[in-house]
Formats: C-alpha cells, structure tokens, sequence
C-alpha cells in the first residue's frame, strides 16, 4: 500500500475550533498504521507541538492515546477536552489559532517550499499555513507520477 501525504491542511478545525489538531490526529494515526509518507513527522516540533501546547496536552500522552486506541476524530477531541478537566476556554483555543495562523516561516524554508512547489517566485508569501498547503499539494501531485 502507498504511504500517504496528509491531506488535513493546517487551517482545518473540527467541531472544538482548535486548527491544525486534525491534521495531528491524521498524521499520527496514518503513522499507527505504517500508512504516512515517509517525509511527515507523525508529531513534529512544529504546529504539532504548538497547539498540543496551545491546548495544554501532553505530546507522548496524545501520541500514545491516538497510536493505540485508533480513536476517530471526535473521540480524539473529546479526549483532548478531558485531558483539561472537561472543558477548554474558547481563549485557550483562540490564542492556540492565533498562534497558528500568524507564524511565518523563516526565508530559507519560504525559498524551499517555494521552489518545490514551483511559486512564489518573489518568496512574498510567508505565513506557515499557506506555504505547508502548497508542499502538501506539491508532494501528492509528485506522488502521483512517481
């Protein structure tokens, strides 16, 4: 079976509002299953690490909990919920989506991505979302002839 470019894109919130935790579950839970592309982190340093921070959860504990009971998306965030006593003030979580949205990639990884992607030939655009969207969407187009 192909391994899988993860399709969630970083801006993605689910029922909670908190971005890029579907990403996360998708890219930890294709990894269980040997099925992520080898060039994704299942938890990477990145928006995987802010906004587990963001939502004050554990990185081994959320990786551990999607890796061995498979849960779907919603019993995932529910899990999330409960890992802050029940509930996650709608600041945490605007806060956790601010931080998100407005981080920029430094010039060295705008020109990569740029350049992979064939765009953004004057490397103006620079916010992290948008540019992880155009590798993720660069890697299954290449994915697809190879």
């Amino acid at each position: 079976m192909a391994k899988m470019i993860p399709m969630i894109g970083s801006s993605e919130a689910g029922p909670l509002g908190a971005m890029h935790l579907p990403r996360l579950w998708l890219k930890v839970s294709l990894s269980a299953a040997g099925q992520l592309n080898d060039e994704y982190d299942a938890c990477g340093a990145g928006f995987d690490q802010m906004v587990l921070d963001g939502l004050g959860v554990d990185r081994d504990a959320a990786v551990d909990f999607i890796s061995s009971s498979r849960p779907t998306y919603p019993q995932f965030e529910q899990w999330v919920v409960d890992q802050n006593g029940g509930s996650i003030d709608q600041s945490v979580i605007d806060a956790s989506n601010a931080a998100i949205a407005g981080y920029e990639h430094g010039d060295d990884i705008v020109a990569a991505i740029s350049e992979g992607a064939g765009t953004n030939a004057d490397h103006a655009i620079k916010d992290a979302v948008t540019l992880n969207a155009l590798e993720d969407w660069s890697d299954f187009h290449a994915s697809l002839s190879g």
